[in-house]
């Protein structure tokens, strides 16, 4: 009996002893997740001013600033079709960058360019889907087209007359229009810009004819009349927009064309602070101040889990793969 007794207390101080080691190594952890944020957190943002990304980057960056009781301020780096700003923030290793993934940055660059500064699969730790954002169809009131139908005839009048621009090539607004293109089989010249501000400034003065543009950033304007939404790119109307048709309801059935914004954070942010960031974010994009702020713009709120989002990356790579190939985009 004095064996057995002396075994099971020696099997119980065993026990003991590797939750203890278990716990041990559970609390660093735990507290790691639990310090983090210690400073300011920068929210780099890889495209100019005026865009809808900056609408959705600092409507997230607002509520994350409540939620995790740091300043969360949105920094705008553009250039190279937002490939500086990536290849920078995939280098980050304070822990406090984070940076706005995109449909441009994420799915398109990879096929565009012969070599990238980073890995958009390697390199970055997908957070969350924040936001879907409406590709409009638009053109100045000067264009002589009151709807698509009208515009594709002009088009095809004059091959190569008209113009559109884009926040740059492999932008999102790029990226609808030559697939708009491709769907009505026009000529239309492309002006790319370094950003949505300029090229909307030019828009409006009537330097272009026309654009595919992110609802939050265009909306304000077809309202007030400065330009005219032809179509959108949504599968049905969008509620701001309710007498405009989408291209689908225009001849072309099954067009769709979305922009989308997510959170990412570069590999080296440890996986706790992580795990945080993505619970927050959840929270933050579906906020009410949140979802009414992107709702007034048109932008529909996401908010994903990483393994959501990480699959969705991934599909759109997919999708834009054979896009980008046929449509021959290539960098400027």
């Amino acid at each position: 009996m004095s064996t057995d007794r002396t075994h099971n207390a020696d099997r119980r101080h065993l026990l003991g002893l590797m939750a203890a080691l278990g716990a041990g190594a559970f609390v660093p952890s735990l507290a790691r997740a639990q310090a983090w944020p210690s400073k300011t957190i920068r929210l780099v943002v890889p495209f100019a001013p005026g865009g809808s990304s900056e609408i959705v980057a600092r409507s997230t960056a607002a509520e994350l600033t409540k939620l995790l009781g740091v300043s969360v301020f949105v920094e705008n780096k553009p250039g190279g079709a937002g490939n500086i700003a990536m290849g920078e923030v995939a280098r980050a290793d304070d822990n406090h960058t984070l940076i706005l993934g995109h449909i441009g940055t994420l799915a398109v660059n990879p096929y565009i360019f012969a070599k990238l500064p980073y890995d958009p699969n390697k390199d970055f730790r997908p957070i969350s889907l924040l936001s879907k954002v409406p590709s409009l169809y638009v053109v100045h009131p000067d264009v002589p087209a009151k709807n698509l139908k009208e515009f594709v005839a002009l088009a095809k009048n004059k091959p190569g007359k008209l113009n559109y621009g884009s926040a740059g090539n492999g932008s999102a607004g790029h990226l609808a229009f030559e697939y708009l293109k491709a769907t009505t089989g026009t000529f239309i010249t492309h002006v790319p810009y370094r950003g949505s501000g300029p090229q909307i400034t030019d828009l409006l003065s009537g330097r272009l004819d026309a654009a595919a543009i992110g609802a939050p950033a265009i909306l304000q304007f077809i309202k007030t009349g400065k330009v005219r939404c032809i179509a959108t790119g949504t599968a049905q109307r969008i509620p701001q927009l309710p007498d405009v048709p989408t291209v689908a309801e225009q001849g072309y059935p099954g067009f769709e064309m979305t922009q989308w914004y997510g959170l990412l954070a570069p590999a080296s942010l440890p996986q706790p602070a992580a795990a945080k960031l993505a619970d927050v974010t959840v929270k933050a994009v579906k906020s009410p101040a949140s979802v009414e702020r992107l709702s007034a713009d048109a932008a529909l709120v996401a908010g994903s889990t990483p393994e959501e989002f990480s699959r969705f990356i991934a599909a759109e790579q997919q999708r834009w793969k054979p896009i980008v190939a046929r449509a021959g985009i290539k960098p400027d």
